[in-house]
């Protein structure tokens, strides 16, 4: 073949040296077949000069495309899904964003590589040694999606779910002893979905004559994760000294917030996929709908506007919300959102709340309350840059804590949920940096769940009973259900153990439009935009 015809890969040879280094540290998921056919097209010999410059500059846009498909970023589908919710940020969020996104560190590393390409590629073909690595790379993949170059090491991240998790009993049908092969688990995911489509809480058609009233207040915070409160070191606060019932082992199911707040409303059956949310379902599985029936007036309040995102829309059309939102004239701003809506005072919105029910003829109330001081890209008021998560986590605990302790003062009773949405991914890993929640990781979806009965005859004393064993939204509505005849507050003695005995346990399975990540056989595995299944990279 004439000389002119072969020129070898020349500078692509970076491009894919960058992303062998990148692999070799788990920050890619690899796809290897992809990069051997644009390795087989910049090599495929051509004629002329000028059909060499026109291939390079036609493989630059596809080359930068197929570099963002092996990466964890957000495809294309999610990045427009979420277009218009880009565009409410404020300018100073965007700009913070930017800077988080840059990493100096592999910055430097890759001006490193460049330096040591250029020296070495005086003396050696490294074309030859590139195609060798893909194909090399194309073999490994024949045996399964997998891709990783290091020793296996896909363990749990981090901050994961409590071992106790692992082991526990899978619902009927849903045994984990299969490999975990690509079509494994997706044939696993379809029986837990069938599997969730039966499950259902039973509420009772009517209240006994000897039921007791009482109020129902569902605090639902946004970016609040176990993994966090260990980044922040805030386990410890008084706050989680006043519950009766501590779900340790609770998955949100969601990393964004309308779902978030969809699923929760909906809690009363299992858990669905995410296009499923943004469908007619069953009347049953609205939570606050089966206690209005059982007349609890339905209440909304927030300490935000609920515009973003088309929030509070999603919680009247998907939810079946449609209480009115309780007035927030009065109450003192406290932060700036990160799209520059107000944050409002939650003492003084808790404080609200207990005057208006002490006032309010209603006997019986059921609340749904949404928090977001918490969020990524919240700041101080005249403020352009966000705020630091823990002291602003360390205030909206205060005020929980003072407000959980004036309601045990006022003697009125309360049954307190505090749910939050998903974390604030405080602490990033390999596949995305701090505060994004695109994909909704363990760490991420792995939230404290509290429960505090406000009011008892005889109130729960020690330590909150903790539940080690995996649980979703559909706990919270069995919990809810037990006690809806409200003799929880007036027996002598209630056993919290046999109260929340038998909760229906649910595997972990979460899901955001793009992005789905389940634990299979004790490890994270994660699909993209209906691709192979990988194991989460630690």
């Amino acid at each position: 073949m004439h000389g002119s015809w072969w020129r070898g890969l020349g500078g692509w040879n970076f491009y894919f040296l960058i992303k062998f280094g990148l692999l070799w540290y788990g920050y890619l998921n690899f796809h290897a077949l992809s990069n051997l056919v644009f390795l087989a097209w910049l090599l495929f010999p051509l004629p002329s000069r000028r059909l060499h410059r026109i291939r390079h500059w036609v493989s630059v846009p596809i080359g930068f495309a197929l570099f963002w498909h092996d990466t964890w970023l957000p495809g294309m589908d999610s990045i427009m899904s979420q277009g218009s919710q880009l565009a409410g940020f404020s300018a100073a969020y965007l700009l913070d964003l930017l800077e988080r996104f840059i990493n100096w560190e592999m910055i430097g590393a890759g001006f490193v590589l460049l330096v040591l390409y250029m020296f070495i590629a005086q003396w050696i073909r490294v074309t030859v040694l590139v195609s060798l690595m893909l194909i090399w790379l194309n073999v490994l993949t024949i045996a399964g999606p997998e891709m990783n170059l290091l020793p296996s090491k896909t363990a749990t991240p981090e901050v994961a779910l409590n071992d106790k998790a692992s082991t526990a009993k899978a619902p009927d049908g849903l045994d984990q002893s299969a490999p975990p092969t690509s079509a494994n688990l997706t044939s696993w995911l379809n029986r837990f979905y069938d599997s969730e489509r039966q499950r259902v809480t039973h509420f009772p058609d009517a209240l006994p004559a000897d039921s007791q009233p009482f109020d129902i207040l569902v605090i639902n915070i946004c970016s609040l994760s176990w993994s966090d409160m260990d980044v922040a070191q805030l386990r410890d606060h008084p706050l989680w000294k006043h519950f009766d019932i501590v779900l340790n082992n609770y998955n949100s199911a969601t990393g964004y917030s309308g779902p978030a707040g969809i699923r929760l409303l909906r809690a009363s059956c299992g858990q669905t996929s995410h296009t499923n949310l943004y469908k007619p379902t069953d009347q049953r599985c609205y939570l606050f709908d089966n206690l209005a029936k059982l007349g609890f007036k339905q209440e909304l309040m927030m300490d935000h506007t609920g515009v973003f995102g088309n929030y509070l829309k999603e919680l009247r059309e998907e939810g079946n919300l449609q209480a009115p939102l309780m007035s927030q004239a009065g109450i003192a701003p406290e932060l700036t959102s990160f799209d520059g809506s107000t944050v409002f005072n939650d003492g003084q919105l808790m404080q609200r709340w207990l005057d208006d029910r002490t006032k309010s003829s209603d006997a019986r109330s059921a609340t749904f309350y949404n928090l977001i001081p918490l969020h990524d890209g919240t700041r101080e008021l005249g403020s352009t840059r966000t705020a630091e998560w823990q002291p602003r986590a360390k205030v909206l605990f205060d005020q929980l804590d003072t407000f959980l302790t004036n309601l045990e003062k006022s003697g009125r009773r309360v049954m307190v949920v505090v749910v939050p949405e998903h974390g604030a991914a405080l602490q990033g890993d390999k596949m995305q940096m701090s505060g994004l929640r695109d994909i909704p990781s363990p760490s991420i979806t792995h939230v404290p769940v509290g429960i505090k009965f406000v009011g008892m005859k005889a109130p729960h004393q020690g330590q909150p009973l903790t539940i080690d064993t995996p649980t979703s939204l559909l706990a919270i509505s069995e919990i809810v259900s037990r006690v809806v005849d409200g003799q929880v507050f007036n027996a002598p003695n209630v056993n919290m153990s046999v109260l929340a005995d038998n909760l229906p346990q649910s595997p972990v399975v979460s899901e955001n439009d793009n992005a789905v990540v389940m634990m299979y056989q004790g490890k994270p595995w994660i699909r993209l935009n209906g691709g192979d299944w990988v194991a989460y990279p630690q």
